[in-house]
This record gives structure tokens, sequence and C-alpha cells, in this order.
């Protein structure tokens, strides 16, 4: 008698296994690829996925299927949860159907149906492994036909189980200007749940939560992690029982954090789960990023082409648009090397400052008589892309829009609550505002040849509520989400060369959602390099450093009044999408030298820094970081040696430079293109008198196994060091 059907989906070196029993299938395995599975080896392995029969339990093995309910014995968070009218709360899902498929990629995918006769739902959960190895898992849930009565969606997540080794958690929390600040813990019993209510991932978002063996770091061990790729409310969860879960310990997954009515099912209609993207490493954080790079790499909007060296003049007029200055900002800006000019805030009707002017998308003629032209036509002449600040999604109530439609603000019908940075949320659901705002900035993309357009969302969605008759509001945080995905989607339809920056109060809305649709985010409104070495850091730990916009701003910084050199601030401002946030016309002949260097070392290594894989190194403190981006095959390299703060060590001792191959040679140099590092030392390690005017042959074993003494810096300094295989 042969036993269920098992499918095994595989790919880079991880694997997902499947046993298709009935009522509903459960996940044998996910993690280490476990190879070809013979028969003999996949019988074993559903043998030993039944669990023991516990005292005071279920008469049965308990079993975690891949859509755990009660009707299991499962005690932990359902897969689904909702009722009709009260009833219907304990759904009793069933296999009905299957189908696998091989991706072109080199990865699978298995879809499994299910139904629910006792909710009259139809499940449809699909897992598709990338051939990066990355798990994408979603589920579609339809009420059916027959059923008259509407059936309230309270939360549809998916999951996947965790061995009992996996014990550390790591996420992320922030604020403004400390966006993906990490946090780490040992889990224990129950659930550990994040839960974003914010209407978009926010600024102090999970972004993904990692589970762990113990002592995981970046080059070492083994991690299992989750990303919801859904930008508006959303949950995550790690859960243990003291029975586990079969035979696994731990459960990991996510989903949407919907609220009470937001999905209400009518016959034939259907619930879209976000894609929760799971992902397994061997190789520690820096193996589970190389999986998520290759992926977001892998996606149809990723661009093959060299991101171009932007500025953005927000930090260099702020509000002040003045046509000569901005016309001598553009000339010298394309002197030293940038690319792309990008007008923010402060150019349409009525905005002179944050309180007005929000949802009159039409050029202030007061300020420009003209029109934009003459500022965007300047910069196509030069050869330079043009750009432009949008933020569709907001409205000040000191605007012609909100005075004309202020039935388009979404809140509830008992009167608006307090305004943030001076504006409301604009009902996007709203057939009359999306068409507005589709038409007006199509428009002017038309009218200025607009290249590009920076997409902020300055304030959080609270009472995000379309109003009703009679003060019947429905929660509309859902439909506010994907009335933004629509909305950029035909944008690009109308105009498929334009590009599109998601930004939120800087990093408040980074996820795979809205990259699905737009070309880069901005990491965080602060570009002081001591901040940024980490929000950059770990921003990295799910997308590539491409899409991540990295900016060099003036001596003083913005956000924190901190003092840096140009130096440290240049070199971190070159591992990412590279740009320019200063007044340029402010800057001394010897600034703008370094600028200039630097300008051309990013065309230099932007090959390199744009498809490589990023590594960092595991280091005994905080206080120095070292990162950088190596080629595919290890044959060359580009590295960041930082200090942030001091230390009580003196030296660094021996460090490994990640991601080299110790059976190559390599030759390896320090760049002072943007000028060298202020050190606390009276000389440096030997090797790098010679590095510094030159190529140092230098065996791999030694680099990457052994370790080389780096430079004791000063706090708030960097080096750059170039590495490249032998010839």
């Amino acid at each position: 008698m042969t036993g269920p059907r098992v499918v095994q989906l595989r790919a880079a070196g991880t694997s997902l296994v499947v046993e298709l029993t009935e009522p509903v299938p459960r996940v044998l395995h996910w993690g280490k690829d476990l190879g070809e599975l013979s028969g003999a080896e996949l019988a074993a392995l559903g043998l030993t996925a039944e669990a023991a029969v516990l005292k005071n339990s279920l008469d049965t093995p308990r079993r975690f299927s891949i859509w755990p309910a009660e009707a299991e014995g499962w005690s932990g968070t359902p897969a689904l949860q909702g009722h009709q009218g009260g009833t219907a709360t304990t759904p009793r899902p069933r296999l009905v159907g299957t189908e696998e498929r091989d991706l072109p990629d080199g990865g699978g995918e298995l879809v499994v149906e299910l139904e629910d006769s006792l909710s009259g739902l139809d499940v449809v959960v699909a897992y598709r492994l990338s051939g990066s190895g990355i798990l994408a898992v979603q589920a579609k849930v339809t009420r059916r036909d027959e059923n008259a009565e509407p059936y309230d969606l309270a939360d549809v997540s998916t999951f996947l189980p965790l061995p009992s080794r996996a014990t550390e958690v790591l996420d992320f929390t922030g604020k403004w200007c400390r966006e993906r600040s990490p946090q780490r813990g040992t889990l224990g019993f129950g659930g550990y749940v994040r839960e974003v209510r914010r209407g978009k991932p926010g600024l102090d978002s999970p972004y993904l939560v990692t589970v762990g063996v113990p002592g995981f770091t970046f080059r070492t061990g083994e991690v299992w992690a989750v990303h919801v790729g859904w930008s508006g409310n959303q949950r995550y969860l790690v859960e243990r029982l003291p029975e586990g879960a079969g035979v696994h310990a731990r459960t990991l997954g996510g989903g949407e954090l919907l609220k009470p009515g937001e999905i209400r099912l009518g016959p034939g209609e259907t619930y879209e789960s976000p894609v929760c993207y799971f992902g397994w490493s061997g190789d520690g954080l820096d193996g589970l990023a190389d999986r998520f790079h290759g992926f977001v790499r892998a996606g149809a909007r990723h661009s093959s082409t060299p991101r171009p060296l932007l500025l953005n003049t927000w930090e260099a007029v702020y509000f002040d648009h003045d046509l000569e200055r901005l016309l001598a900002l553009t000339d010298l800006a394309a002197k030293v090397g940038v690319e792309r000019i990008v007008l923010d805030d402060g150019w349409f009707r009525g905005r002179r400052d944050d309180t007005a002017g929000l949802g009159d998308w039409t050029v202030d003629e007061t300020v420009w008589p003209h029109g934009l032209a003459p500022l965007a036509d300047h910069v196509h002449r030069l050869g330079l892309q043009f750009g432009l600040w949008f933020e569709p999604e907001m409205v000040n109530l000191d605007s012609d829009l909100a005075r004309a439609n202020p039935e388009w603000i979404l809140g509830p019908s008992a009167g608006l609550g307090p305004t943030s940075r001076h504006q409301c949320v604009l009902n996007l659901a709203h057939t009359g505002a999306w068409d507005f705002l589709l038409e007006s900035i199509s428009e002017l993309v038309s009218r200025y040849r607009i290249d590009y357009l920076k997409w902020d969302h300055n304030r959080e969605l609270h009472e995000g509520v379309h109003r009703g008759t009679g003060g019947r509001d429905r929660p509309g945080v859902h439909a506010q989400t994907l009335a933004l995905y629509r909305l950029l989607d035909a944008l690009r339809e109308r105009h498929p060369a334009l590009e599109i920056e998601s930004c939120a109060s800087g990093g408040g809305r980074v996820d795979l959602g809205i990259l699905a649709r737009t070309d880069r985010v901005w990491a965080s409104d602060c570009n002081d390099p001591v901040e940024r070495q980490s929000i950059q850091r770990w921003t990295a730990q799910l997308i590539p450093p491409e899409l991540i916009g990295s900016h060099v701003g003036a001596e003083r910084s913005h956000t924190t009044g901190r003092i840096t050199a140009d130096s440290f601030r240049l070199i971190t401002a070159l591992f990412g999408h590279a740009g320019i946030e200063q007044d340029l016309t402010r800057c001394s002949s010897e600034e703008l030298e370094r600028i200039t260097a630097w300008a051309a070392l990013y065309r230099e290594f932007r090959g390199l820094l744009h498809s490589g894989r990023v590594v960092r190194a595991d280091l005994d403190n905080d206080a120095t970081v070292l990162h950088g981006v190596v080629s595919a095959d290890a044959t060359s390299g580009l590295y960041c040696w930082a200090r942030l703060s001091t230390s009580v060590e003196g030296q660094s001792g021996r460090v490994r430079i990640p991601g080299l191959d110790p059976n190559f040679t390599y030759e390896v140099r320090i760049r002072k293109d943007v000028g060298l590092p202020s050190t606390h030392q009276n000389s440096g390690p030997a090797w790098t008198v010679p590095a510094v005017k030159g190529w140092v042959t230098m065996p791999g074993v030694v680099l990457a196994e052994a370790g080389i003494p780096l430079p004791t810096l000063n706090p708030e300094q960097a080096m750059l060091l170039e590495v490249r295989r032998a010839r």
C-alpha cells in the first residue's frame, strides 16, 4: 500500500517537501535541500512526520497542515478566521486538487486547492520557489456563488514550520531618521507577534522577521525568515505551543492585518492575501540577503540599465524655488557628473510651506510664470534626466482640492481627526479622486517629459475609513493599498519608461509589494553617514543596493546637526543608488573636486555594486563596520572599513575580508579618490603603506581565512578598499 503523494520543490540549495495528505496536505520539510529523495527516503520522511500521542491530548498524532485549523486539533493561530453572521467559525477544509509545474528560472510551483463546505469557501494556496531559493506563498479565498450571505473575513495568514533549533529572533523597529534598527532576542513559548496598523509598513516596520540557531551572524548560522510583501497593514507571527506543531517546534508566517468588517466576501468574490516571502540560509544573514537580492534582481521591474547619479533639490533649496538659482545648481551638478535632477517639494500652487497646497497638482505660476519648462528643458538639453516630487495620496485642508471635494478625503463621517504634517489622506479608492490623480500626474509627465517621480507619503492612515451614509463607515486601508497599486500600474502603462521612487517620510514604505511597481526606495530622510551606515546595512538585508537611495549631504547634517568629514559622507553614499542632497553652489573648489572624483568612482564601480553579493564582516564590537560588494565569481570587490565611534581596542587585530575565495591570489589597494581617513595611530599596518600607492598582492587564504590588520581610524571616518584577483 503506497502512502500519500509527496511533492518536492528544489532550487539553489533549498527545498520544500509537501505531503499531499487528506483532508489537508502538510509540510514535511522546509530548509536545506535534501536532494532528490528516493521512494524509501520519502517514506521515511513521512513516517518521521508522525508525532507522538501525548498525555491529556488528542487521541491521534497531532499534525500541522498547510492550512492549520481547530478541526485538526491545532490550538495555535489558524490560517483563516472569520464568520458568517456569527456562525461558520470552525472551517473544515479538504483537498480537492493540486497542480505542479517547473519554472523557467529553475524553481518550481505547487498549487493546492481546498474547499470548505461548512463556511462556503474555496481556498487556493500557491507555493512558488524561485531560482534563488525564495519561497513565495499566497492564498486566495473565494466565497461560493450559492451562498448569499457575506462571509466576514477576519484574518488570512500563511505559515511554514520551524525546527526546535531555531530559537533566536531578529527583526526591526525604528523612527523617523532611524529606520530598520535591529532588535534581537530569545524566543519562548507563545506567540511573538508584530502588528502594523499605520496604513503602510511604517518607520518601525518589522521588515524581515528572521529566526535562527543560537548565535547566528552575518556569515554563519542557519536562519529562516519571512517578509510580508504588502504596503498596508501587516502582521508577523512566530509561535510555539508546548505540544509543538506536529513534529515541528514553531511556526513562522504572516499576512495582512485586517480591521473588523474590512473584508466581507459576497457570492463569487475573492480575497487575495499578500505574498509572504520566505527564505532559508545555512550561511547566516549574508546568505539570506543573497537569496533575496537574487530574487529581486530577477523581477520583471528590475532595471538592467546603470542607475543614474542624481541630485535632489530638497536640502539644497527647500521651498525656495528660484529659477536662476536652480539653473546654476543644475549646471554645476552636470559638471561634477550628475545624471538626473529631481525637483522636490514646492513647485505646485500655493505651496510656500508644508501647510497648504497638497492636492493641487498644478504648477504655481507665481513662482514658475512660464511653468517648469525653463528648468526641465534646460536639464534635458544638458543630457540629464528630469524628475519631480509628488505626494499624491495626501491633501492639505488648505487646498482647492479639499475645498472642492471634501468627500474625497479618507476619514470618518463624524469628522476628521488631527492632521499630521498639516495633511490628511486622499481616498484613492474613490473613483473621482483616483481619476483626478491619474490625469493630473500623467499630464505633467507628458508635458515636461518627466523621467522620474519621487513619490512621497508623509503621514499614517489613522481612522482610514470610507464614509458611509448614516455614519456607516467602513475600514478602507485594504482598498487604499490596492488603489495605490492600480494607480502606479496605470501610470507605468501610460509611460513605460517612467521610473518611480517610493518615499514615505524617508523609509516608511519599503516592501516587496511597492517595489513590484517602483524602481527604488528612499531609505531614510537622514543623510548623516553615522546613521546611514546602519540604515543602509540593514535595509540591504532584504533589497539590493541599487534599489536603496543613498545621498551625500552637506557637512552639517540637516536631520542630526552632526558635522562629518566629506570623505566619510561620500564613501557611505557610494554603496547604494547614489545621489547628492546639498547645495553645490556653496561648496568650495576642493569639495567640488572630491565630489567630482566620487561621481567618477560611482560610475566606475556601479556595475559591481549593483550586481554583486553584499557581504558584511562579523566583528566583535559595534564601533567599527566592514562591508562590501563582491562579484559573483569572487574575482573583484569593493569594501568600506569605517569607524563610527571610539572603542577600548587600540587596534583591529586580524579581520577576515568576507566574500573572497581562499584559493585565489588577490591584489589589494586603498582608494584615495575622495581622500584618506583620519587615523588614531602613528603608523598603519605595514601592508597599508604600499597599498595607498598601488596594488599589493596577497593570498586569498590570508585575506579570507587568517584575516589582515586594518588601520585604527578616528571616529566618523571611512576607508575604501578595492580587491581584484591577481592577473
